[in-house]
């Protein structure tokens, strides 16, 4: 087991991407380095690795948005606009078809994101759809290594405390190498 290294220009991508690093880490690196500080944790890391790699500053994805005015005036049988973005306009028109408790949850925003061209009423109906599909197990993006850690450890340890599985959390992102639960870590974390 090696020490998490400094973050600086004499890591390579590989030798970066193999620990586990906060994206103020990340957001610190890039503006002491004069690379654009945009985009969520995946973007800051993949900058950063090819930065490291290859000296190159790659410019920030752009994501074409649309004003909120493009929605209109929606009906069911409105069809979805490409780059959907969620607005007021669009809460407003699901609360009417679906009830004050409707919510944008990640499954729907997803759905509406790659389903442009399809009609607002095959969107209610894909509401309906993924609100009765509340089985399974859910896919958390790959961001957010935390909340996949801790919800692989009380998979494989039920009853333990929350305490328990953030001790393990931080053992495992001091490590080199994957962050994913392993069994091993509950022992390991103890030991360290």
């Amino acid at each position: 087991m090696s020490e998490r290294p400094k973050l600086d220009k004499n890591l390579s991508g590989a030798a970066f991407r193999a620990w586990y690093w906060l994206k103020d880490e990340l957001v610190e690196f890039l503006r002491e380095n004069g690379l654009p500080v945009t985009g969520g944790k995946t973007e800051l890391t993949d900058r950063i690795a090819d930065f490291l790699d290859t000296g190159n500053v790659n410019a920030p994805k752009r994501t074409r948005r649309t004003s909120k005015k493009s929605a209109g005036d929606i009906t069911p049988d409105t069809v979805i606009e490409e780059n959907f973005v969620c607005s007021e306009k669009h809460r407003a028109f699901f609360k009417t078809q679906l009830g004050e408790s409707f919510t944008f949850n990640v499954k729907f925003q997803k759905w509406l994101k790659s389903n442009a061209g399809k009609t607002y009423r095959d969107a209610v109906e894909a509401y309906k759809e993924i609100k009765k599909d509340k089985g399974g197990r859910k896919t958390i993006d790959s961001q957010f290594e935390y909340n996949t850690y801790i919800r692989d450890f009380f998979e494989h340890n039920p009853g333990h405390p929350l305490e328990e599985a953030i001790r393990c959390w931080k053992y495992k992102k001091s490590q080199q190498g994957s962050h994913k639960y392993e069994d091993s870590d509950l022992t390991n974390s103890i030991i360290k």
